[in-house]
């Protein structure tokens, strides 16, 4: 890599953790409105929406403005008010809350997300549940995980690298929690699974990330909001996310409308 390369690499890296330290704040945000036990709402696709979603995604927005005034900023609920135009270059994704049915039903397995997105692809991503304390950060080849409590600051030196375990026999697949995808249990059988565990939200791709199952598959549409920070993620351990044939995923299509057709993310190498 090229000293250029090594600085815009460091920089994504210093960029992630600021960002985790902005997750963080949206997680208390979610909490505190949960308390609260406020009604959800129907958005016009006939999916959930609460208070805590538009909070924690007007924090993430206003954060990431003063952060990194540059960027266009794509979040799920301002999209499902009025689709933004596609951006000409750098945007950031925003989920505010991926998984809102496992936060409604009082799971823990739902998680904040933010990714950037250049030429098409993330550069940089973190996930972070706030009912877990866990905060997950990739970018240009080093991913992290830090336990940290909704408000606290990130401290790089306490956070923990993580990587995708070796390919062994009896693969693990993670599977939705919510979401029936017949397509995915086709593919995921044909592979010869061993063990499907069930888990929610893009915690699915962290777990992927830091060596608990090898593979996660959903041959769905899917926003690019969904998958953008947790693609990032597996990435920066060491795995890979791909289009079902196998093919590299486009972000940022204009004709696509912010979604891809589904996607297999791999922990070590397919062979």
């Amino acid at each position: 890599m090229s000293a250029g390369g090594e600085r815009q690499s460091a920089e994504n890296l210093r960029l992630a953790c600021a960002i985790g330290d902005i997750a963080s704040r949206a997680g208390a945000v979610i909490e505190q409105i949960a308390a609260e036990n406020r009604p959800s709402r129907k958005k016009a696709d006939g999916s959930p929406v609460t208070d805590a979603d538009e909070a924690a995604e007007t924090l993430l927005t206003e954060e990431l403005r003063r952060l990194v005034p540059g960027p266009a900023i794509v979040g799920e609920e301002a999209a499902a008010r009025q689709m933004p135009r596609q951006p000409t270059g750098p945007y950031f994704l925003v989920d505010p809350i991926d998984g809102t049915r496992e936060f409604l039903a009082g799971r823990d397995e739902f998680t904040v997300n933010v990714a950037l997105i250049e030429d098409h692809a993330p550069v940089l991503g973190v996930v972070y549940a706030p009912r877990l304390n866990a905060l997950y950060i990739g970018a240009d080849g080093r991913a992290l995980r830090a336990m940290i409590v909704p408000g606290m600051t990130f401290d790089r030196n306490a956070a923990t690298a993580i990587r995708v375990r070796p390919r062994g026999a009896g693969m693990v697949a993670l599977v939705s929690r919510s979401h029936a995808d017949p397509a995915a249990d086709g593919f995921l059988n044909n592979l010869g699974i061993g063990e499907k565990i069930p888990a929610g939200s893009s915690l699915k791709f962290a777990r992927l990330a830091e060596g608990a199952a090898d593979i996660y598959a959903r041959l769905v549409r899917v926003n690019e909001w969904d998958i953008a920070a947790g693609h990032a993620l597996v990435a920066a351990a060491g795995g890979r996310v791909t289009a079902p044939d196998g093919s590299e995923i486009r972000y940022g299509v204009r004709e696509n409308g912010f979604s891809v057709d589904g996607f297999v993310a791999w922990g070590a190498q397919p062979g």
